[in-house]
């Protein structure tokens, strides 16, 4: 999945050389504690919340309230903010946003296009909306974890006997971190199998693979399979 496909927009961000009086109230006005700078649409700088705080500091105990509002009003963006900025581009994948998000320890990054125009935002809570999305979540049915022999045609196997119990897929997930060596940890989502089924099915899946555990999305039932 595409980033663009993800990002927020129209983003709120804000020109080099706006004051910092008109950043702080874009801040407290949107309930945000960062604004991408452009220039034009080029993003050239990022500022937050701290930055305004650190500019504003030195000068706040000698200065009385009109003092202070007059030299917000004249700083320039373009004099506190960071200008070296982490992006991401709009063609990036999730998890190569994820990525970036995850190694710099942030919550948020500007994505743009080829010409480095600023074109949205992503946020942690665009990436969980993602995972939501990828995962099937939204479709409330069952969610079963497995590991599976690494060989071909293993997976297809186990779609094909929840099938046969009238079962339709919402998603399937599989890597290879956490598990044995020629194996693999399979999350498979599916939906359309009758409860009274259920054990039936599990059953015939155990014959063919190490069951981890199973939810039950609609009745939030958890069930864990061999001391998991």
């Amino acid at each position: 999945m595409l980033i663009r496909h993800w990002m927020s927009k129209p983003v709120i961000s804000i020109e080099k050389n706006d004051s910092m009086h008109r950043a702080s109230r874009l801040m407290k006005e949107n309930h945000i504690r960062r604004l991408p700078v452009v220039d034009k649409d080029t993003l050239c700088g990022i500022v937050s919340d701290r930055d305004l705080k650190r500019a504003s500091a030195s000068d706040a105990t000698s200065l009385d309230v009109h003092e202070l509002l007059y030299l917000l009003s004249k700083i320039k963006i373009s004099e506190i903010m960071t200008k070296n900025v982490i992006t991401v581009h709009q063609n990036w994948t999730v998890e190569e946003a994820a990525d970036v998000m995850l190694e710099r320890k942030i919550s948020g990054v500007p994505v743009v296009d080829d010409d480095d125009r600023l074109c949205g935002v992503v946020t942690q809570t665009d990436m969980f909306k993602a995972t939501l999305y990828i995962t099937g979540l939204k479709k409330r049915g069952f969610h079963l974890a497995f590991v599976l022999e690494d060989t071909p045609g293993s997976i297809m196997e186990i779609v094909n006997v929840v099938r046969q119990f009238g079962g339709r897929m919402a998603s399937i997930l599989s890597t290879y971190e956490r598990a044995p060596k020629g194996y693999r940890n399979v999350y498979l989502r599916f939906y359309d199998v009758s409860r009274d089924r259920i054990d039936e099915m599990l059953k015939i899946l155990r014959e063919k693979a190490k069951l981890r555990y199973l939810v039950d999305h609609r009745e939030n039932r958890r069930t864990l399979f061999d001391n998991y």
